[in-house]
C-alpha cells in the first residue's frame, strides 16, 4: 500500500457519510433469518420535512434524507490495543457530521470465538445487530442468506477506487458487497525482545529459514534464562496460525496455496507439523497451555521471552506499552522463509439483512471505509488502512514499514486462521484436529492426515 503526499480529504468524507444512503428506494436484503429470497426492498417517505419513524424499532429519517438513530455494533476488541483502537474509532464517529449514533458492544474472547457465538445466536433469534465486526472472504459464507448488501455504500463513497484490490474481491458474495473493510493485518510476523536476542547473541537478520529459527531458539535456550518462544495456547487458534506461518516458511507460497485449495502435499504438511512439534516440545514455556494472547505479549514486553509469532496486532500491544520502543526494546522480522510475502488479513464490518436500523447502519458502514475511521483505528491496532489514499504519517515507523512491505510484496497469501483462506466449517475442523492431536502430546501423523482430510478439493 503506497503512501501518498496528500492528507485525506476529511470534508469530502463527511459529505459522503451524509449522502451515502438514498432518501428513498433503499434496497435492504431480508433473506436468511427473516426468510424470503433476499430481494426485498424497504423505502422511507420523509417528503414532508418532518422526522419520521419508518421502521419497527424506531429508526428515524429526516426530511432531508439523512438517517438518524442508534446503531448497535458488536465487536471483539475488549482489551489492550484492541480496546484503545475501538475507543478511537467510536470517538471519531461521534465527531463525524451525521445524526447517527453507535452503541458499541464488545464481546471478549480470542480469535473472535465468543463474538461468533453471540452473532450466530442473535441471527438465529431474528435479532441481528446493526453491524458486527468479522472477516471477509470465504468466512462470509457462514452467513449465507443473512447478510444484506452494501453496494450503494461502496458506490456512493467510491470505495472500489479507494480500496486495495484484495479488499474489493474479498468483500463480495453472490455478486454484491456484504461488508466494508476497516484495516489490514499481516500474519507472517516474528517479533522479538531486543535485549534478550542480543544477550543470546542471535543475529535476527540471519533468520531466513525455519531451520535457522529453530537454531536461534536453541541458542536462546542455552545462552539465556528466557523463554525462546512465547506461545499463547489457551485457545487452539494460535497453534493453527503458527502452523500456517511454518508451512509458508518451509514450503513456500505455492505449496501453501495448494493446501488451502485441497491439493496439499502430504510431505509438506508433515514437515510443517514436525517443525512445530520441535518448537512446542522444546522452546515454549511450561505454562503455555494457560496463556492467553495478552499474557504472551507481556512476556516479550517484560523481557521474559525472546520471540513471539503473531499478527501485527502484537505491535499494537507493544506500542501501547510504556517505555517500550520499536527498534530499541522490540523488533520485527518477517517470519523466516516468508520474505517477499504479506500474509493477508482484514478486519471488516458486516451488514446483516433484516437490519434493525437499515439506513443508519449504512451510515456506519460508510464511515468504516473512510480515511477518518481507518486512521483512528489502525494506528492503535497495529494494522494498516485498506485505502490507498491515506497518509501514513500518523502511524509510526513500524506500520510505515508494513505498508511498504504490502506494496512491494511478491505474494499476498490469505490468512488461514482468520477467514480468508478457507470457509469457517473447514477452519473448525482444522482447529479440532489441533485440539485433539496437537496440544501435547504432538501426534504428527494424525495431525497431518487430519489437516489433509479437512480441506476439500477446490479444483
Amino acid at each position: 500500500m503506497s503512501e501518498l503526499d496528500n492528507e485525506p480529504d476529511i470534508d469530502r468524507t463527511r459529505r459522503h457519510l451524509v449522502k451515502a444512503i438514498p432518501a428513498t428506494g433503499l434496497a435492504v436484503m431480508v433473506a436468511g433469518c427473516a426468510g424470503g429470497n433476499g430481494d426485498g426492498e424497504t423505502t422511507t417517505d420523509g417528503g414532508d420535512g418532518d422526522m419520521t419513524d419508518d421502521t419497527d424499532d424506531g429508526e428515524m429519517t429526516d426530511g432531508g434524507g439523512g438517517p438518524s438513530g442508534t446503531v448497535e455494533v458488536l465487536h471483539g476488541w475488549t482489551g489492550g490495543d484492541g480496546a484503545r483502537a475501538a475507543g478511537a474509532l467510536e470517538t471519531a464517529f461521534s465527531e463525524a457530521d451525521t445524526d447517527v449514533e453507535v452503541e458499541m458492544n464488545p464481546i471478549g474472547g480470542g480469535g473472535n470465538q465468543n463474538l461468533d457465538a453471540v452473532v450466530a445466536n442473535r441471527l438465529q433469534s431474528n435479532d441481528p445487530p446493526g453491524s458486527f465486526a468479522n472477516w471477509p472472504g470465504p468466512n462470509l459464507r457462514r452467513y449465507e442468506g443473512v447478510l444484506g448488501n452494501v453496494d450503494d455504500v461502496w458506490d456512493e463513497n467510491d470505495f472500489q477506487d479507494a480500496m486495495v484490490e484484495e479488499a474489493i474481491d474479498l468483500h463480495q458474495m453472490n455478486g454484491s458487497f456484504r461488508a466494508v473493510p476497516l484495516g489490514s493485518h499481516r500474519l507472517n510476523c516474528l517479533f522479538y525482545n531486543v535485549s534478550v536476542v542480543e544477550e543470546a547473541g542471535v543475529d535476527v537478520e540471519s533468520l531466513t529459514s525455519v531451520s535457522a529459527l529453530l537454531d536461534a531458539l536453541d541458542t536462546v535456550s542455552t545462552e539465556t534464562d528466557a523463554i525462546p518462544m512465547t506461545q499463547a495456547m489457551s485457545g487452539t487458534w494460535t497453534i493453527t496460525q503458527l502452523w500456517a506461518a511454518v508451512m509458508l516458511g518451509e514450503n513456500g507460497y505455492q505449496s501453501y496455496m495448494d493446501f488451502i485449495q485441497g491439493n496439499g502435499s502430504e510431505g509438506d504438511v508433515r514437515s510443517a507439523f514436525e517443525s512445530l512439534a520441535t518448537i512446542h516440545e522444546n522452546y515454549i514455556s511450561d505454562d503455555a497451555s494457560s496463556l492467553d494472547l495478552t499474557a504472551s505479549n507481556q512476556n516479550i514486553i517484560n523481557g521474559n521471552a525472546a520471540f513471539i509469532h503473531q499478527g501485527n496486532w502484537a505491535a499494537g500491544a507493544f506500542r501501547n506499552a510504556e517505555n517500550f520502543d520499536y527498534n530499541e526494546d522490540w523488533g520485527f522480522k518477517t517470519f523466516p522463509g516468508t520474505e517477499g510475502m504479506y500474509t493477508l488479513h482484514f478486519d471488516s464490518f458486516l451488514y446483516p439483512a433484516d437490519n434493525p436500523t437499515p439506513e443508519a447502519s449504512k451510515v456506519w458502514e460508510a464511515f468504516v471505509g473512510s480515511p477518518e475511521a481507518q486512521i483512528a483505528f489502525n494506528q492503535f491496532k497495529g494494522s494498516i488502512p485498506t485505502r490507498t489514499d491515506v497518509s501514513m504519517d500518523q502511524f509510526g515507523p513500524y506500520l510505515q514499514e508494513t505498508a511498504e512491505d504490502f506494496a512491494n510484496a511478491e505474494n499476498r497469501p490469505p490468512t488461514l486462521q482468520h477467514g480468508l483462506a478457507v470457509e469457517s466449517s473447514v477452519m473448525t475442523q482444522l482447529n479440532e484436529v489441533i485440539s485433539t492431536e496437537f496440544t501435547g502430546p504432538y501426534n504428527v501423523d494424525a495431525a497431518t492426515q487430519g489437516f489433509l482430510d479437512a480441506v476439500p478439493n477446490m479444483s
